[in-house]
């Protein structure tokens, strides 16, 4: 069962970009069959953010009632029925709404990945997280590569191209369909059920840890007398019970500035990314590259992510201010977007691989997020909170890509909005990147 359930696994990771990365190398295609402008092509390019704002939250829950196996099932089916629906879209709208569908099976899928490993590779999860996640940063890079080659080769329709990658999908959802007929998979998962509620889970741990420091402050503590009748220690417990010291206020997670700052954060490198999954190709296209080696300039820009998502967050993780990385990464942005202004064909692969090292900001946002809170609850707030701000945040910033190329007509305006935005994401990021938890309330 281990073996089918790893195999599921990486066959679920390579299933949850395809449906975003590919469809960038063709969007040319895709706006002028379905008579796209701009600021639809740029909604197109904001919806995976949005979907993931909406249904990853509900994976949890889910998986509690169901079990993560039937929930991970169920999303690889939403995924290829997506995937196998957009090429019959007569219009913009159907279009989107199959997109749609496919996202949202990525976005339970997504959220579930990690419950997966913790429920069946509990002494491997550093091992399979790796496992997993490369293999998602492959799928990434693999339909940016292989979308433009696979039209061709099926005949120069987009509509196949996009849609040969549902077969992917009922690929994966083969061993899914078996290990859900195991009973243990079946069931409901305790874990789930403690991710379904980060709040109270949260609150509940950070109410016990004020409560074992407030017993631990009062023991340390010199007492010269005993405390008079009825009248209640200075610890907070009743005279001579042993009685706890009343509960600590719960952590109030919205009123930390570093918790919005790593939400600001979060949000612009995921508008950044976006940005570049959906327009960089048609960039590289207007500057005279071909579709086919755009889709490869895609391919190494996100492949940057596989070997560098290892080595950052173990550098970030012994710096007690990430402050450093946070420049260096938006600095290669910064790069990458005045190279595109000045010689966007001529050092199109150097500008595709220095924009991949920008982009690597996502793992550096997760690091950053887990060194920001004193306890694993504390994480988990925190991590829900920065995550689902970040994600609403970064919706706007592709639909305002596409509105500005509308309406300048070159790519110099949206440069200038991609320069902005990377400067925020600097600015927030070092402010996040401070030495400081949440539980202090700062």
């Amino acid at each position: 069962m281990l073996r089918l359930v790893a195999v599921g696994l990486v066959i679920a990771a390579l299933n949850l970009r395809p449906a975003i990365s590919g469809l960038g190398p063709l969007l040319e295609e895709i706006r002028d069959a379905l008579h796209m402008n701009g600021a639809v092509a740029g909604l197109l390019t904001s919806v995976p953010p949005l979907c993931f704002a909406l249904f990853g939250g509900l994976a949890p829950r889910l998986a509690r009632r169901r079990g993560p196996a039937a929930v991970v099932l169920a999303g690889m089916v939403a995924v290829t029925l997506g995937l196998a629906l957009r090429p019959f879209a007569g219009g913009t709208a159907t279009f989107l709404a199959a997109t749609a569908l496919a996202l949202a099976g990525i976005a339970v899928s997504n959220v579930l990945m990690p419950v997966v490993v913790k429920h069946w590779f509990p002494d491997r999860v550093g091992s399979m997280t790796g496992l997993y996640s490369m293999a998602l940063s492959m799928g990434t890079s693999a339909a940016a590569a292989v979308t433009v080659p696979l039209t061709d080769a099926l005949g120069g329709s987009w509509r196949a191209g996009l849609g040969a990658w549902a077969v992917l999908g009922v690929l994966a959802v083969i061993p899914w369909l078996l290990i859900t007929r195991d009973r243990s998979a079946r069931g409901p998962e305790p874990q789930a059920e403690e991710e379904a509620v980060p709040e109270e889970a949260a609150e509940g741990e950070a109410r016990r840890e004020a409560e074992e420091r407030t017993r631990r402050g009062a023991e340390r503590a010199p007492t010269t007398e005993a405390p008079a009748a009825g009248r209640r220690p200075e610890d907070g417990s009743r005279a001579g019970t042993g009685v706890p010291a009343p509960k600590a206020p719960a952590l109030r997670i919205v009123k930390s500035p570093t918790a919005w700052w790593l939400g600001v954060f979060f949000g612009l490198q995921a508008s950044a990314a976006y940005i570049t999954m959906g327009w960089l190709p048609q960039i590289f296209r207007d500057a005279g590259v071909s579709a086919s080696a755009a889709g490869v300039m895609l391919a190494v820009t996100m492949g940057m992510g596989i070997p560098l998502s290892f080595v950052l967050p173990k550098v970030a993780a012994r710096m007690r201010h990430q402050g450093p990385l946070v420049l260096a990464l938006g600095v290669c942005g910064l790069i990458a977007y005045a190279g595109l202004w000045l010689a966007p064909a001529s050092g199109a692969w150097l500008w595709a691989v220095v924009l991949g090292v920008s982009n690597c900001a996502f793992p550096l946002a997760l690091t950053m997020i887990g060194m920001r809170s004193r306890s694993s609850a504390g994480v988990v707030k925190l991590s829900a909170f920065a995550q689902s701000t970040g994600y609403l945040l970064s919706i706007p910033g592709p639909l305002l890509v596409g509105s500005l190329h509308d309406l300048s007509g070159d790519w110099r305006m949206p440069l200038v909005l991609m320069a902005a935005l990377m400067v925020a994401q600097m600015a927030s990021g070092l402010l996040a990147g401070r030495d400081r938890v949440i539980e202090d309330g700062r």
